[in-house]
C-alpha cells in the first residue's frame, strides 16, 4: 500500500507524519534522526484511529524531536589557507600549506601542515587525512566500548563512515554504527560518547527511559560531553 501523509497540530506545532500499513498486530511510531516522523499501522486501522494515536503520543514525538535537534551538527565552514585554525581531536591547530615535491599532511606542535605539488589539491589531501585519521581513531576508540557491551550481549555488525548533515552518530537497524568523520575535530571523550549512546541503541532502538539509563550506567557522566561536543564544534 502506498504511504500516507498526515499531520496534527500541537500547540503551536505541526507534527507531520507518513503513515506505512503493514500486515502488524500493534501500531507503531518511529521518530527519525532528521525528524521525519513514521506510523507503521496495522492494514485494518483508520486514519481517525492513527491520529487519535499520534495526538495521545505527541509530548513524546516533539521531545524526541528536539532531541534530535539539539543533537545535530553544526560545525563551521574552515578554510583551507594558510593561517586558519582548524581542529583536531580536540585541539586547534594552524593550517599551513607548503609547496612540495610531494603530497603529505602532518602535525606538529601546534601546526598542521599540508605539503602539496599544487596548492589547488590543498583541500582533497586535508580532507582525505582527516577521514583516514577518522577511520583510525574512531574503530581504536570503540573497540573497548565493544567489549564492555558484551554483557548485554550485543555487537555492532560493523563500524563506518558516513557524512551526516544532522547527525553525529546513528545506528541501522542491521547494527550497523555510522559515525560523521567531522567528529574527527572532537576530543576523543566526546567521541566516546558518541559511540557509547549509538551501542546503547543496539540494546534500545528508542531513546525511552530506559535507553537513558543504560547510558548513564555505561558514562555517568554523559551529559558533560554532549554539552562539550556541542559547544566546541559549533
Amino acid at each position: 500500500m502506498d504511504k500516507i501523509k498526515d499531520n496534527i497540530e500541537f500547540g503551536s506545532v505541526i507534527i507531520e507524519y507518513t503513515i506505512k500499513h503493514r500486515a502488524r498486530k500493534t501500531l507503531g511510531i518511529c521518530v527519525h534522526p532528521d525528524g521525519s516522523v513514521e506510523i507503521k499501522a496495522p492494514m485494518e486501522t483508520s486514519l481517525e484511529q492513527i491520529k487519535a494515536h499520534v495526538h495521545r503520543r505527541a509530548p513524546w514525538i516533539y521531545k524526541q524531536q528536539r532531541y534530535f535537534s539539539s543533537f545535530g551538527v553544526h560545525t563551521t565552514e574552515r578554510k583551507i589557507v594558510s593561517g586558519e585554525s582548524h581542529l583536531y581531536l580536540g585541539r586547534q591547530y594552524m593550517l599551513r600549506i607548503v609547496d612540495s615535491k610531494h603530497n603529505e599532511v602532518h602535525y606538529k606542535g601546534n601546526i598542521l601542515e599540508v605539503e602539496c605539488r599544487h596548492r589547488k589539491d590543498a583541500r582533497t589531501l586535508l580532507l582525505a587525512w582527516y577521514r583516514k585519521r577518522a577511520e583510525i581513531k574512531f574503530k581504536e576508540y570503540a573497540e573497548p566500548l565493544i567489549s564492555r557491551f558484551n554483557r548485554h550481549q550485543v555487537k555492532p555488525s560493523d563500524i563506518k563512515l558516513k557524512e551526516m548533515e544532522t547527525r553525529w552518530g546513528s545506528c541501522t537497524a542491521s547494527g550497523q554504527i555510522l559515525l560523521n568523520p567531522r567528529l574527527i575535530g572532537a576530543p576523543r571523550i566526546c567521541i566516546e560518547y558518541v559511540i557509547m549512546h549509538e551501542l546503547c541503541h543496539l540494546v534500545y532502538r528508542n531513546h525511552t527511559k530506559a535507553f537513558y539509563e543504560l547510558l548513564t550506567q555505561e558514562m555517568p557522566d554523559w551529559k558533560k560531553w554532549k554539552m562539550k561536543l556541542e559547544r566546541l564544534m559549533v
